[in-house]
């Protein structure tokens, strides 16, 4: 799946950057309407950002950054007075760039700080779904939700900053577009913050530490003011519940929690009065005493994409949150058109920033590269560059950047573009021999596949597996599946597929897994749904382990709506929904998760799986479609939220929520996989085939066309094969080509090509359609390369008559 296919592949505190600002509220001032101010987004008393005329603006003008230059001292800033008729509270609406993609735009903007008056800077730290779901104004702008500001009677001053780069189609630089904002007063007092943890957490403490229940309004009252409050655990039980009372003039309350158990807990706090509606809701989590393990022995890892997904200012409480969810791995990627603007001239600093972040926090790295810019791209070879070279310069830079792992390319076999499992295979070769030429070079991950079938075997019959470290693919359940979704059989189908090729034991790694959760604008997801998302994320990554796969990453982990459809393990409020917790659990107990085989014996719709931990620990995890009484002498055993459970009798009832059975056991010794071996001479020889724009294959259509899925060649169709040198010195290269089914092809010029350095040749054929040929029918047709006598990796494709 992935995120933000439209362009290149393109955490801090749980109040809301708005209450940073000392968001208050006046009491109720009647029944007249609400006062209302609007200011033109060019008409700031002071500012550095240049204004534009453009006749759909609300004054004909606004304001319109997009600098790749270094802000000056105190940033790009655009200063506004503001006369408040009244005082107090008022929500801030404008009409500007948001800095996520939203349904209606791909523009986007660095995102906001603000200051009121005398105050400090705040940036507007909301989550993706905020963003996302902006109504559109024109063009490219939004209208944004932006909080809301205590504003004193008469003059006010509003400052916009902006500090951070964004990542533009091209490169990244500071952009914002500001048309105009509006302050509409607000009136009453809301509960609006409900947050338990350690400060500057994400709601998240480990067991056995102190913590408390932070509660919190949207104003200041007049009048002491009297909160209730529910504690629910996971499973619906009340846990703590009170009263509180907010001093008059203050806006939170700090209530200490009891201790409790490792889980997930939803915070319900209204008005005192029991006839009160629910006025705010939170989830906080506590964490497994017991954390998961690090380094190499850790199996699971999340996608977080945080240059879209997470703001700059909750970056490192949310890479600390993604480690204490005993994620080992991230996975994430920088657009290479932002990266490398023109060729040679590289400007990752930006994301280089947020990958120093993830290695500071335990965290290892898996980058994902991007489609090419646009200058390094042809219409035939769209996504991929049309040198190669460009490939291996950019993955020996990307591999300069120290991660742990670089993945060549996200589900190329759905994208739009008709580029073929041939050409992905080239590119792979360039990029991997870029990566492993790099001093202390990355694992090599091949590209995360969406689904097996042509594009993939055809891309493998150009032996790729040899230089990549990693087999990597994804796996989705059917979205139609809302209620439990069954684990698909992508995992087997990966294991059947590397099998029947005698690829040998190259460690597979699900590098997307999810579950699809239909969700209403503003809204997260239910709690019904909240629990589906915790048993699924447990089953589905005990499944893929179970099938083989060494390492499996979540989709995802930071808040995230895309087309009416939620993914995060985060609300939109950036706290732990319940599968994040489960997940906590899952890697705690299961620890590096060595399987060890079914569980056999079960009663009638049990399912069981055993892990060694390397603890000295046997970990069953069983679940059932419905309730089973599974005996469990002398075992411990682990909720879904692990939490430790009573047992009856010896035994333990088995539900669709896993249960984790520990006993003593296991196996501490491990085989050890072998170093990566060099890669050879002919290795660094890539073979790759280049037809013009009009003999293109069909459109993949997102991974549904049916074959033919060759390149559409007329009777007589030329020709090219592009012969690379990735060595240091130059190499003589012999090519043949051996067409099959009745075609035959015919070279143009030698076939002993001497290739510079890090350079390309070029040999020209004719390929010609015989008589028997049928059209629309694919046929193989492959060339090889020697080199000193020895052969070359070679290039595969499908060709059909058109």
């Amino acid at each position: 799946m992935g995120l933000n296919r439209r362009t290149a592949m393109k955490a801090g505190l749980l109040t809301t950057a708005m209450s940073a600002l000392r968001l208050n509220s006046a009491h109720p001032q009647g029944t007249s309407a609400p006062p209302s101010i609007t200011v033109q987004g060019e008409a700031a008393v002071h500012t550095n950002i240049p204004v534009v005329r453009d006749r759909r603006a609300s004054g004909g003008s606004y304001l319109a950054l997009n600098s790749k230059k270094k802000p000056p001292k105190g940033g790009w800033y655009a200063t506004y007075t503001v006369r408040a008729p009244e005082a107090g509270v008022y929500a801030l609406t404008a009409v500007a760039t948001a800095p996520v993609e939203t349904p209606h735009t791909e523009a986007t903007a660095s995102y906001l700080q603000l200051a009121l008056s005398d105050g400090q800077f705040v940036e507007i730290a909301r989550s993706q779904p905020y963003w996302y779901e902006s109504k559109p104004a024109w063009g490219g702008l939004s209208v944004l939700d932006l909080g809301e500001l205590e504003l004193r009677r008469g003059e006010n001053t509003l400052t916009f900053r902006v500090t951070e780069p964004t990542v533009l189609e091209t490169g990244t630089a500071y952009a914002l577009a500001l048309d105009r904002f509006t302050l509409r007063r607000r009136e009453g007092v809301e509960l609006r913050e409900v947050h338990a943890g350690g400060d500057g957490t994400l709601g998240t403490y480990r067991y056995g530490e102190p913590a408390s229940l932070t509660l919190g309004l949207h104003g200041r009252p007049d009048d002491p003011h009297r909160v209730r409050y529910t504690v629910v655990d996971y499973f619906g039980e009340r846990v703590a519940e009170g009263y509180a009372t907010i001093a008059a003039g203050e806006t939170t309350v700090k209530i200490p929690l009891p201790q409790l158990p490792p889980g997930n807990y939803r915070v319900a706090a209204s008005g005192a009065a029991a006839s009160d509606a629910e006025g705010a809701v939170g989830h906080f989590a506590c964490l497994p005493a017991h954390p998961a393990p690090s380094g190499a022995a850790n199996r699971f890892g999340v996608n977080v994409w945080a240059t879209s997904l997470v703001p700059p200012s909750r970056l490192n409480a949310f890479a600390a949150a993604m480690r204490d969810m005993g994620a080992g791995w991230i996975r994430d990627g920088q657009a290479w058109p932002a990266a490398e603007p023109s060729p040679g001239a590289y400007d990752t600093e930006h994301h280089d920033r947020v990958t120093r972040t993830m290695r500071h926090h335990g965290l290892s790295p898996l980058e994902v590269m991007s489609p090419a810019p646009e200058w390094a791209m042809t219409a035939a070879s769209l996504p991929l560059p049309a040198d190669l070279r460009h490939a291996y310069r950019y993955a020996r830079r990307l591999a300069s950047g120290h991660p742990a792992a670089i993945q060549l390319s996200n589900e190329p076999d759905v994208d739009v573009t008709s580029s073929t499992g041939d050409t992905h295979a080239a590119f792979v070769k360039a990029a991997a021999l870029g990566v492993a030429d790099a001093p202390d070079p990355p694992l090599v991950v091949l590209p995360g596949i969406a689904q097996a079938g042509h594009f993939q075997e055809l891309m493998l019959a150009n032996d790729v597996v040899r230089y990549a470290d990693v087999w990597a693919f994804h796996g989705y359940p059917d979205p139609a599946e809302q209620g439990e979704p069954a684990f698909p059989g992508a995992a087997e189908e990966q294991r059947e597929l590397a099998g029947r090729l005698g690829v040998g034991e190259v460690p597979r790694w699900m590098t997307e897994c999810g579950a699809f959760f239909g969700v209403r604008p503003g809204i997260d997801l239910t709690p019904a749904q909240q629990a589906v998302q915790a048993r699924y994320l447990v089953r589905s990554t005990v499944e893929g382990l179970a099938a083989g796969n060494t390492r499996q990453f979540w989709f995802a982990g930071p808040p995230l709506h895309d087309d009416g459809v939620y993914f995060g393990l985060l609300s939109r409020e950036f706290q732990p929904l319940p599968a994040y917790s489960a997940c906590a659990a899952l890697t705690s107990l299961l620890g590096e998760a060595h399987f060890a085989g079914p569980v056999s014996g079960l009663p009638a719709g049990a399912i069981g799986f055993e892990f060694d931990s390397a603890r000295g620990e046997l970990v069953r995890v069983l679940w059932a479609a419905k309730p089973v009484r599974i005996p469990v002498p002398g075992a411990t055993v682990y909720d879904v939220m692990g939490r430790r459970a009573e047992t009856d009798g010896g035994a333990v009832t088995v539900s669709r929520d896993p249960v984790y059975v520990v006993a003593p056991g296991g196996d501490s010794t491990r085989p050890v996989h072998a170093p990566r071996r060099a890669l050879s001479p002919t290795e660094h020889i890539v073979l790759s085939q280049r037809y013009a724009a009009r003999n293109a294959a069909p459109n993949k259509d997102n991974g549904d066309a049916e074959p033919p899925l060759g390149y559409r060649l007329s009777r007589r169709t030329r020709m090219s094969l592009d012969v690379y040198n990735f060595t240091s010195i130059s190499r003589t290269v012999t090519v043949k080509a051996r067409p099959a089914g009745g075609w035959s092809a015919r070279a143009e010029g030698p076939t002993r090509v001497e290739v510079p350095p890090q350079g390309r040749m070029t040999v020209d054929f004719t390929i010609t359609a015989g008589s028997g040929v049928e059209r629309r029918t694919d046929h193989r047709l492959q060339f090889t390369a020697t080199l000193d006598g020895d052969e070359v990796p070679p290039s595969v494709s499908l060709v059909q008559l058109k």
